[in-house]
């Protein structure tokens, strides 16, 4: 079956008999052996065994399926074609990374390929990629990456529990009339705190230092422009924000307390 998700072609078909994947897939879609191969290689091609309800990325070129298994291509050739994620790393150790996501790059892939993706560039550093928290596509700054689960869910409760101190530096539309204030407006029904601090005025409006204690989807963006103050080059709320540099929001510190080196940690973009 050909179907189209995103304006981009998906195929997707149970295999009737046995054969090499790259073979298989070069049939049913009409693409030259090697853009299968390529979209393999960057996560665009998904396996589901007959019998199995998981469903997986499938890469290696000179793979074989057998009868009843489920196959998946979301080929999207303008995505293809961007470069793979150029992530900096700041830090890295056993158990965990630190890195800088440009904005542009995804924290994580999806069913159309996961080469532009900082947790597959992740993966191929270190062996594996749980990130324990989220930044926007949009957005640069420092993410923590989990190398393995057990270090996932170490990490990730520190987050639960608020024992991460996370600062982001804001560029908005416009100037707050308090200096300093919270924003307590629930977010999807749930609570969700953000405290900003005024650091200085530009010409069109001011760059604030924001906390956060929770992590709503779009938080610091969705708080800003309920107040009046949109994020500088947010797509998608607020008005009159445009801005050719891209989304003015940058995650600029991380600090928490390292189970594994036994002390504080802290990492600053802006330092």
């Amino acid at each position: 079956m050909i179907a189209a998700v995103n304006n981009a072609p998906t195929i997707s078909f149970v295999v009737e008999q046995p054969g090499n994947l790259v073979d298989l897939l070069a049939e049913r879609s009409g693409l030259p052996k090697v853009r299968v191969k390529d979209a393999m290689t960057k996560g665009a091609v998904w396996v589901r065994k007959s019998g199995s309800k998981d469903e997986r990325r499938q890469r290696r070129a000179k793979s074989v399926v057998q009868s009843g298994d489920h196959i998946a291509l979301y080929y999207d050739a303008a995505l293809l074609a961007l470069p793979a994620s150029d992530a900096v790393c700041v830090h890295a150790q056993r158990e965990y990374s630190v890195w800088d996501k440009p904005a542009g790059v995804l924290a994580q892939g999806t069913r159309f390929g996961d080469h532009r993706a900082l947790t597959r560039q992740v993966e191929l550093a270190h062996g594996g990629a749980f990130p324990v928290h989220r930044l926007d596509r949009e957005a640069r700054g420092l993410m923590l990456v989990a190398h393995n689960p057990k270090a996932a869910a170490t990490l990730s409760q520190r987050f639960q529990q608020n024992r991460v101190e996370k600062r982001y530096r804001v560029e908005v539309l416009g100037v707050p009339a308090e200096a300093s204030a919270q924003i307590d407006a629930p977010l999807d029904g749930k609570a969700a705190q953000s405290r900003y601090r005024l650091l200085a005025t530009t010409q069109r409006g001011s760059i604030l230092e924001v906390r956060i204690t929770t992590g709503r989807l779009h938080q610091i963006r969705r708080h800003l422009a309920g107040i009046g103050h949109p994020v500088l080059g947010d797509p998608r709320y607020g008005q009159g924000n445009a801005d050719p540099r891209g989304l003015q929001l940058v995650a600029e510190y991380l600090a928490f307390d390292c189970p594994w080196r036994k002390r504080r940690v802290y990492f600053d973009l802006i330092a």
